[in-house]
């Protein structure tokens, strides 16, 4: 059945808050309206989805399997809709923007925040647009001239680009608490990994480069789900859909918290590096090579 409008961004942000914050009342506080209000709104959500999102228990409320996975979703939608709004804020003040850079998304989200607040600290009058894309499109775009500077992560460097290593990251498997996986006493070992179903990210991305590189002359499953942001696959993967390969950085908090399980893996390396790349032959000048310079910092 087709919904009758399209759930409003506030609403899923709602969702994907309950999610990270553990209950009900404290997304609602989050968001700054009473709780009976966030519910109303998960109400008429679920209406609109036509799927349970929230068990609301004595204890309070948690978000059912479906809701973990529509969370994830959400979050991906979020992430698009903050995006463009950053590209119509980046096309309003086209004149102000001095330096453009693209990031695939695992260092965007856990490396780039960073460095760029040191940038302003260092350059105030430097105004930043940044566009997060997966790794393929980076190096395309780098390549066409389009920006100065980006970051991938993979395991190779692409052909036409100058890069500098500016971090490493090392892929884990995560499954959900209640996965078979999660009580195991023995080691994963890399074949039984490649011949599971996995969600996994879409080709392009850093993260599935490197573990098809990983799994290369294995016998290979298949995926179960392929998903094009770190949150839909912790979504999914929390949700119990399959297990999932992703960046420590991704499901660092997840595993802390017991969102998710990490899985002890042996033979295989799932270690990657994190690189800035630059057009070959065309040596980075002005608030590129600062930016480059903090990235490279230990």
């Amino acid at each position: 059945m087709a919904m009758s409008a399209l759930p409003d961004l506030d609403s899923l942000k709602l969702l994907v808050d309950v999610g990270e914050l553990g209950s009900l009342g404290r997304a609602a506080r989050a968001a700054g309206i009473a709780q009976p209000s966030a519910s109303k709104r998960i109400v008429q959500l679920e209406r609109g989805l036509g799927v349970p999102l929230i068990e609301r228990t004595p204890r309070g409320s948690t978000l059912t399997s479906e809701g973990k996975m529509v969370a994830g979703w959400a979050a991906q939608v979020l992430a698009a809709a903050e995006e463009l709004m950053r590209a119509v804020q980046a096309v309003r003040h086209r004149e102000a923007v001095h330096l453009r850079v693209v990031s695939s998304m695992t260092v965007a989200e856990y490396l780039v925040p960073r460095w760029l607040g040191e940038l302003q600290n260092r350059e105030p009058e430097v105004q930043v647009g940044l566009d997060v894309i997966n790794s393929a499109d980076v190096a395309a775009r780098v390549l066409a001239g389009e920006v100065e500077l980006g970051f991938v992560e993979g395991p190779g460097l692409p052909d036409g680009l100058a890069g500098r290593v500016v971090g490493t990251d090392r892929l884990v498997v995560v499954v959900a608490p209640g996965h078979p996986w999660a009580r195991r006493r023995t080691v994963l070992r890399a074949p039984e990994l490649a011949a599971t179903p996995l969600v996994v990210r879409e080709p392009g991305s850093g993260t599935r480069e490197t573990l098809d590189v990983a799994f290369r002359g294995l016998h290979r499953a298949g995926p179960r789900l392929e998903l094009g942001s770190n949150s839909a696959v912790k979504g999914a993967a929390q949700a119990g859909v399959a297990p999932a390969v992703l960046s420590g950085y991704a499901v660092e908090s997840d595993v802390a918290t017991g969102r998710l399980v990490e899985v002890p893996l042996a033979g295989v390396n799932l270690v990657r590096n994190l690189r800035a790349v630059w057009r070959r032959g065309r040596p980075l000048t002005g608030p590129a090579a600062t930016l480059l310079s903090i990235a490279s910092r230990p």
